[in-house]
C-alpha cells in the first residue's frame, strides 16, 4: 500500500497546474510511474486495490484502472489476478530519476571547444518585445495587416493546400524574383533570382557564412565595435576575429592589409555601422572590394537596415560595386517589417549558389512556403515599398523626438549622436558612470538599453548606451526618458 507521503506525491501531481490538461488517469499514471523512476516504489511493491485509491483520491474506480492498466501496459507494473498489482521485475533496469534539488547539484554538461566558445564571447541581447529603447525593434502596430491577410487568402485561394508543402530549398521562385528587382532598383545591387537563398534570418546568414566559407582556426577581419551575433557566428565556427578600428568614415580599411595579412573575410556593416551608425565611404568600399581581389577574400555585407537612411538617398551596396563576384550581401525583413515573419535571405556570388544551398539545407531545410509566397505578393504589389516609405517618415521623427528628450532630460549624463539611419541611436555618457549598472538598473524598471562598451573587442573610455526609438510613440518615449532619468539619478 501506499505511505502517506506516496499518496501526497500522487495528489500533487494531479493538482499541479502545469498538468492541467492531461485527464485524470493519466495524471495519475505518470504521478505513479514518477514514483517507480525515483525508487520511491520499489520493485515488488504492492500497489493499492483500485478501490480504495480511488477513495482516497476522490475519483472513480474506472480512472485509476485505466491509469494501472497503462502502467502495465508500458511494463511499469505487473498485474496478478487474485493478488494484486506490483511494481515489475523490469523497473530493476530503470535508471533512477533524480529529484530537482538533486539535479541541481550534478556537475555540468561537458561541451565542446566550440560551444565554449560561443559562452565565452558573451550574450547576445535578443530585445524580443517593444520594451521603451530597444535596439533593433521595429514598429508593428502600424503594419498593414489587412493588406497581408487579404495576400494570404489569395495565396491559398491561387495555391490551395500546395501552400503547405515544403518549400525548394532555395526558397521559392516568385520571392526570389521579387527580391532580386527590389535589390536592383533600390540598392544598385547586382542581383538575379537565381542568386538569391531565403533563409530566416540575417543571424542564419552570418552563421552559414562563417561556417561555409572558412575553416576552424581561420582569420576574418571584423568592425571594432562589433554587433554581438556576428561576434557568436565567428565564435560558433571557430574562427579568430580580427578587430579592425572605426572611425567617423566606418571601418577603416587602409588598415586591413596591416591586420589581416592571412584573412579570409571581412565582415561589414556599410550602410549603417552597427552600432555607431556610420556609412562606409565610397573610397573605403572600393579599397575593401580591391582588398578581396588581392587577397582572394570574401566581404560578408550585412545590409541589415539599410531601407531606413534619413538624410538623403542611401549610398549603393559594396555588392553593386564588385565586379569580382566576392561579396556576399546579407538582408532582412525583421526591420522592415515584423520580426515574426522570420525572413532573411542572401545574394551569393554565383559559385557559392549550390554550396550555400545544400548547408542550409542540413540545417532547417527550407522556410514555410505560405510566409514567402504572401510577402512575394507584398513585394509585386508595391506595399512593401510603401509601408517603408512610411516607416522611414515615422522613424526620422521619432528619431529627432529622442535626441530632444536626451539633450532636455539626460543632457547631465548623455551625449546623444544622431544618426543619419538606422533604429537605434548611440548616446556617450558625459561622466563617468557604470555602464553594466547603468543598464541593469534600467532593466529593471521596465526598460532595454544595450551598453556600448560591451560591443568593443578592447575595453575603451567612450562608453555609453545604444538606444532604439523606432517602436516607441514619442509619448511612450517621454515617459521612459523621465523614469531613465530617475534611474540615472541612483546609479551616479
Amino acid at each position: 500500500m501506499f505511505k502517506h507521503a506516496q499518496l501526497q506525491s500522487v495528489k500533487a501531481w494531479m493538482s499541479d497546474p502545469a498538468h492541467g490538461a492531461l485527464s485524470l488517469h493519466v495524471r495519475i499514471q505518470r504521478a505513479i510511474r514518477q514514483l517507480i523512476l525515483e525508487g520511491a516504489l520499489p520493485v515488488g511493491k504492492s500497489l493499492p486495490a483500485s478501490r480504495p485509491l480511488a477513495l482516497s483520491l476522490g475519483v472513480s474506480r474506472d480512472t485509476v484502472e485505466a491509469a494501472y492498466s497503462q502502467l502495465h501496459a508500458e511494463g511499469f507494473i505487473e498485474r496478478r489476478v487474485g493478488s494484486g498489482s506490483f511494481v515489475s521485475q523490469r523497473a530493476r533496469h530503470l535508471p533512477r530519476r533524480k529529484r530537482q534539488r538533486e539535479v541541481l547539484c550534478d556537475e555540468p554538461a561537458h561541451l565542446s571547444r566550440r560551444a565554449m566558445a560561443v559562452l565565452q564571447s558573451g550574450g547576445v541581447n535578443n530585445f524580443q518585445g517593444p520594451r521603451p529603447f530597444a535596439p533593433g525593434v521595429a514598429e508593428t502596430r502600424q503594419f498593414p495587416l489587412a493588406t497581408w491577410e487579404k495576400l494570404e487568402r489569395q495565396v491559398y485561394k491561387q495555391y490551395g493546400t500546395q501552400a503547405l508543402e515544403h518549400s525548394a530549398p532555395q526558397g521559392m521562385p516568385a520571392l526570389r524574383s521579387a527580391i532580386a528587382d527590389y535589390l536592383n532598383l533600390e540598392r544598385g545591387a547586382q542581383a538575379t533570382a537565381d542568386r538569391v537563398l531565403i533563409l530566416t534570418s540575417s543571424q542564419q546568414a552570418l552563421g552559414l557564412c562563417a561556417q561555409v566559407l572558412m575553416d576552424a582556426g581561420d582569420q576574418v577581419l571584423v568592425e571594432d565595435p562589433l554587433y554581438q551575433g556576428t561576434r557568436k557566428a565567428i565564435a560558433a565556427a571557430g574562427l579568430v576575429g580580427v578587430p579592425v578600428p572605426v572611425d567617423e568614415n566606418g571601418m577603416r580599411v587602409e588598415d586591413m592589409a596591416r591586420l589581416g595579412v592571412n584573412a579570409r573575410a571581412v565582415f561589414l556593416t556599410p550602410s549603417h555601422q552597427y552600432p555607431t551608425g556610420a556609412t562606409l565611404s565610397l573610397d573605403r568600399r572600393l579599397q575593401a572590394i580591391e582588398w578581396a581581389r588581392q587577397q582572394r577574400a570574401w566581404i560578408i555585407e550585412d545590409d541589415y537596415d539599410s531601407e531606413f537612411h534619413y538624410e538623403g538617398r542611401p549610398t549603393a551596396c559594396v555588392q553593386g560595386l564588385d565586379a569580382h563576384d566576392r561579396t556576399l550581401y546579407i538582408g532582412t525583413f525583421t526591420k522592415s517589417l515584423f520580426a515574426g515573419l522570420r525572413i532573411g535571405y542572401l545574394l551569393l556570388p554565383p559559385s557559392l549558389v549550390a554550396p550555400m544551398t545544400s548547408a542550409r539545407t542540413l540545417q532547417d531545410g527550407h522556410n514555410a512556403s505560405i510566409a514567402q509566397l504572401t510577402l512575394a505578393r507584398f513585394m509585386e504589389g508595391g506595399h512593401y515599398t510603401a509601408h517603408v516609405r512610411a516607416m522611414r517618415a515615422l522613424y526620422a521623427e521619432r528619431r529627432d523626438v529622442l535626441a530632444e528628450l536626451v539633450h532636455k532630460h539626460l543632457g547631465a549624463f548623455l551625449a546623444p549622436c544622431i544618426p543619419a539611419g538606422g533604429l537605434q541611436m548611440p548616446c556617450h555618457f558625459v561622466q563617468g558612470l557604470p555602464e553594466e549598472a547603468v543598464v541593469e538598473a534600467a532593466r529593471v524598471v521596465g526598460i532595454d538599453l544595450l551598453g556600448l562598451g560591451s560591443l568593443y573587442a578592447t575595453p575603451r573610455n567612450d562608453t555609453g548606451l545604444l538606444m532604439g526609438f523606432a517602436a516607441q510613440t514619442p509619448a511612450e518615449m517621454r515617459v521612459a526618458v523621465e523614469a531613465l532619468a530617475k534611474v540615472f539619478a541612483r546609479v551616479k
